[in-house]
């Protein structure tokens, strides 16, 4: 659903109002993932693809999927315009002011596709209900949820991270499998997966979505499952999807160096005390997102997904669902 004139009028000033927010935090403390990057930058930049995973002249070794690196690659060719001197290996706890310029930028310019993303999901939303209060609109709700999101502002913009790029692909996939583009849907998750590997917990609720949503092609007149509806061409599209992205991203890797995923395995469970403490907020959060949405059959499977690198986060999109819940009446 294309939003009105209205609508695109204040969500561009939400979008450019944010991103003025993000400019001033600039000069703001960052934190040890800003080398974590800046040395990533380096080693992608001057290293042959073979060796990114195995150079260890610094602490933060790279870990995210090749994806991510050939991310941290483009971006390198543009840092090198700002200060070469970042994008020397040697070069640890790096700083200057063009590079806190560049890598603060980067982060803000990435987030451009998580503006587009929340646009597309402000365009998924119920547009039925009539609100002559903006503050009553559930597209506007959830533009201020997802836009201003408190946690991504912090994270993202002081500490120094990509999260609301990762997350904004995740949106999109969404809101693609909301508008039924199904093969698009699926095809930006796996890319997802090749950026960051940690929301592999979200594929069995993608799978069983798929599987119900696309591989089923009917339902019964009662609005149950017609099991000989199955369609084989449609899981075999879904699987060539898969392979396709997994050989584009892993083929290289798997072919020039000998143990390829090595870097990808934790030493340690370190971070699964997150799971545990942020399953409520991010239950409630997706139960606020898929209400608003009129697909009886998506609603069916809104607790699997509005999930993202922000769980790691106690005040985010899902702990703000909370707060806006009881406004909006079904």
């Amino acid at each position: 659903r294309v939003m009105a004139a209205g609508g695109r009028s204040w969500f561009r000033a939400q979008a450019l109002g944010v991103s003025f927010l993000k400019c001033l935090l600039i000069p703001a403390y960052y934190s040890t993932d800003f080398e974590v990057h800046r040395n990533w930058l380096a080693i992608t930049h001057n290293l042959p693809l073979s060796q990114w995973y195995y150079e260890a002249t610094s602490e933060w070794t790279l870990d995210y999927p090749p994806f991510f690196a050939w991310f941290e690659c483009a971006l390198s060719h543009v840092a090198k315009y700002f200060d070469p001197k970042m994008l020397v290996i040697e070069n640890l706890n790096y700083t200057s002011r063009s590079t806190i310029f560049f890598q603060r930028f980067s982060v803000i310019f990435t987030d451009i596709l998580f503006i587009y993303a929340v646009r597309e999901c402000c365009r998924c939303v119920n547009g039925k209900r009539a609100a002559k209060d903006i503050l009553e609109k559930p597209a506007f709700i959830l533009a201020v949820l997802l836009l201003w999101n408190f946690g991504l502002l912090i994270v993202d913009h002081i500490h120094f991270q990509y999260n609301g790029f990762l997350f904004g692909l995740m949106l999109l996939s969404i809101a693609r499998l909301y508008q039924k583009r199904y093969l698009e849907g699926a095809l930006l998750f796996a890319v997802l997966l090749h950026f960051k590997h940690i929301y592999i917990y979200v594929a069995p609720a993608y799978g069983i979505y798929l599987l119900r949503s696309y591989c089923f092609t009917a339902n019964n007149a009662d609005g149950s499952l017609k099991w000989r509806s199955f369609s084989l061409l449609h899981v075999t599209l879904l699987g060539l999807i898969v392979c396709l992205v997994s050989a584009l991203s892993l083929g290289p890797f798997i072919v020039l160096v000998t143990t390829p995923f090595s870097p990808f395995i934790p030493p340690n469970l370190k971070n699964c005390y997150t799971a545990i403490n942020n399953v409520s907020p991010k239950e409630l959060t997706s139960l606020f997102f898929f209400a608003l949405c009129r697909d009886s059959c998506l609603k069916s499977y809104h607790g699997f997904f509005l999930s993202s690198e922000a769980s790691a986060m106690l005040i985010g999109p899902q702990t703000s669902g909370l707060c806006i819940m009881p406004w909006i009446k079904h």
